[in-house]
């Protein structure tokens, strides 16, 4: 094929490239997606299983401020009116999140925002001669104390990051939200929701006219890829895209165990937390309750953190020194070859949340179509 086959070709069909492919049609360009995997939607794919839409790779819960990025989505498909509300399970004991006057109840059975701020007060003094935290551990006893610490944050979070917390590095936590109202909004965004009817069918949506095909892996013929268009769009891993030529970022990973079970409400809710260390899973999904649904089964994900290997997903940067420093070198190298765009979390080595994904690929199309 002649080299201007497609004037990109992108590499990732999850949001970024969905979103950035999108634009450029409009702007009457040519466009091929490919993807490795079986399917588009890329960490946000949704499978219909049971006639339930499953959060696949994990929950994805739609927050925004930017009514740009909210308008941009809901002219595509509709979202629901899902309001994140995890609980967290302590030992059989159920709390709610994030942390607010439920939350102070059911730990201290305190009834008044006075009476809880005292309280916080309290568990904080034990530490206040920690001045400069050196660790997680530390981090969240000097903002929360030892009761929301121990019974809410360790746990939890050890699991996350897979190390004690006093191996963690203190700016994981680098505050802890309280609220001294009665609102178990997990978000304070404007707007929230869920796409009814699952995510995939907005990426579907984003992909309609463009040419995408999926089980092709970039580094398996990159030569030939390469050669069909003067552009290319990475969404991929920063380091893997220049042959870790200054050695391989670190990520943690997850893995999910589905289950389908022969009745109707497994938890009551979307999303319950497990935060002592002794449950190896960290979260259970029940995947009905983020659209509401009255099927006469339910399906529940568990939700494992471990290390990262090169046979597993890269799920969270490490964003630590010395991982940043390795990042500011392949930024370096990713600014010479302007014919290259590197987006998304993987390719920028950055935790986003969706809307930030949306709004990067929009500002993206916008600045190289001036």
């Amino acid at each position: 094929m002649p080299k201007n086959t497609y004037d990109f070709l992108i590499v990732g069909a999850g949001l970024f490239g969905s979103v950035f492919a999108a634009e450029m049609k409009k702007r009457g360009k040519k466009c091929l997606v490919i993807d490795k995997r079986k399917h588009v939607a890329g960490n946000i794919y949704t499978e219909k299983r049971e006639d339930i839409n499953v959060h696949v790779y994990g929950a994805h819960i739609f927050h925004t401020s930017n009514k740009r990025v909210w308008d941009y989505v809901n002219n595509l498909v509709e979202f629901n009116r899902y309001t994140n509300s995890p609980v967290a399970n302590y030992k059989g004991r159920l709390y709610s999140l994030p942390f607010n006057m439920n939350t102070f109840y059911q730990l201290w059975g305190v009834t008044t925002p006075e009476q809880a701020k005292q309280k916080v007060e309290e568990q904080r003094e034990a530490y206040k001669h920690i001045i400069n935290p050196k660790n997680l551990e530390e981090q969240a006893l000097v903002l929360g104390g030892k009761d929301i610490y121990e019974k809410l944050i360790k746990g939890y979070t050890e699991k996350q990051w897979g190390r004690p917390a006093t191996q963690i590095p203190a700016f994981i936590i680098r505050r802890l939200p309280f609220r001294f109202t009665f609102d178990n909004n997990y978000f304070n965004d404007l707007y929230q929701g869920i796409p009814i009817g699952g995510y995939t069918k907005l990426v579907e949506k984003l992909l309609e006219g463009v040419e995408v095909r999926t089980e092709v892996d970039f580094f398996k013929d990159r030569k030939s890829l390469d050669s069909l268009a003067d552009n290319i769009v990475f969404t991929g891993k920063i380091d893997e895209f220049f042959d870790f030529k200054y050695g391989k970022l670190e990520y943690r990973s997850l893995h999910f165990d589905h289950e389908i079970l022969k009745t109707e409400n497994f938890q009551g809710n979307a999303v319950v937390n497990y935060t002592d260390r002794e449950v190896p899973f960290t979260r259970i999904l029940e995947h009905k309750h983020f659209e509401f649904g009255q099927q006469k089964r339910t399906i529940i994900t568990r939700e494992y953190p471990h290390e990262f290997s090169k046979d597993k997903e890269s799920y969270y940067p490490i964003n630590d020194a010395k991982n940043q420093a390795i990042y500011e070198k392949y930024l370096k190298l990713s600014e010479e070859n302007k014919n290259i765009i590197f987006g998304g979390r993987l390719a920028e080595y950055k935790y986003y949340d969706m809307h930030q994904v949306i709004e990067k690929a929009l500002d993206k199309a916008k600045e190289i179509s001036l």
